[in-house]
């Protein structure tokens, strides 16, 4: 997680070729990429793809392969030069790149949290009991049933338009998604309350954008130092220990969040158990964060409190 260094003889190159899923979302943010380079004087050009991700639509991540199914085809792109940077959601990354990539960029942060959207409720408390709420997210699935243990979770796939439609359709009573994603795509209005924090912890790296290069790729470095944000990659860098510590993957009901208060680092945990049977384990610590290194040891410490709660890490 932490930035490559940077090699001063490499050239800039001519042109950078982003390569990007072809859903709503994710090509806004390879085109929001796109536009700050070229403010910058680089010529941008995108290359969108359709990522086994997007393909498999009629069963949960978990159980398909996890979120790296969303990132597998760019990575290719990036291997045989047909791409130069791929732009994704940071959250569908995995917690370990394969070797010969590299993390060369994250950007500033979007709003964390999570959206609740629904077209007759205004908020969680005022669903019905046994009121059908969907989310194909394990975290919010053990949250949800945290807070409410009367509603009945269903699966929800598909881009945000497409979930947006089949709450319309009456299908659910409510559904609950980023609210980074609503607001990128001009879908602000839709959100009816976002949950703070405290009642719904996000999941690690929730709003923050990540552009993955080849390892080798050294000249790209230069050109994508100015789109970083040092505040985000520290905090996001502790959040993913957590979920790198416990082996975390979307098959995983794992939440961590980072808040800054000056110079210290406040990461907040959640883990939960899909069955039922074991109570929500939470953690939180702090520290003051001014490298990588430190924002790695305050996400271990982290987890090795849920840990210690009753977490299970990955079998």
């Amino acid at each position: 997680m932490a930035p490559m260094p940077s090699t001063a003889a490499a050239a800039v190159p001519s042109s950078i070729t982003i390569a990007t899923r072809e859903s709503q979302l994710a090509l806004w943010q390879a085109r929001h990429v796109q536009a700050l380079l070229r403010q910058r004087g680089h010529a941008v050009e995108l290359l969108g793809m359709t990522t086994r991700g997007d393909e498999i639509l009629d069963r949960t991540l978990s159980k398909v392969g996890g979120k790296g199914l969303f990132v597998k085809e760019l990575e290719l792109a990036l291997e045989d030069g047909r791409a130069d940077i791929a732009v994704h959601s940071l959250k569908d990354v995995p917690m370990d790149l394969p070797e010969g990539f590299a993390l060369a960029c994250v950007m500033q942060r979007e709003d964390p949290r999570d959206a609740f959207v629904s077209p007759r409720h205004a908020r969680l408390e005022d669903l019905p009991q046994g009121a059908v709420v969907g989310t194909s997210s394990l975290r919010r699935q053990v949250l949800l049933h945290a807070l409410r243990p009367d509603l009945v979770i269903e699966p929800l796939r598909g881009n945000v338009n497409t979930r947006l439609r089949k709450l319309d359709e009456g299908r659910y009573a409510a559904i609950v998604l980023a609210a980074a994603g609503l607001k990128r795509l001009g879908l602000a209005e839709r959100i009816r309350t976002t949950f703070e924090p405290a009642q719904m912890l996000p999941a690690a790296s929730q709003g923050a954008l990540g552009i993955e290069i080849r390892a080798d790729r050294q000249d790209l470095v230069a050109a994508l130092a100015p789109l970083a944000d040092r505040a985000t990659w520290l905090t996001v860098t502790a959040e993913r220990a957590v979920s790198r510590a416990l082996g975390g993957s979307c098959s995983m009901p794992l939440a961590a969040h980072g808040q800054w208060q000056g110079r210290t680092l406040h990461l907040a945990a959640a883990w939960g158990d899909l069955d039922g049977r074991l109570p929500l384990v939470r953690a939180q610590g702090h520290a003051e964060v001014a490298d990588f290194a430190q924002a790695d040891a305050l996400g271990l410490e982290i987890a090795a409190q849920l840990r210690a709660g009753g977490a299970r890490g990955a079998q």
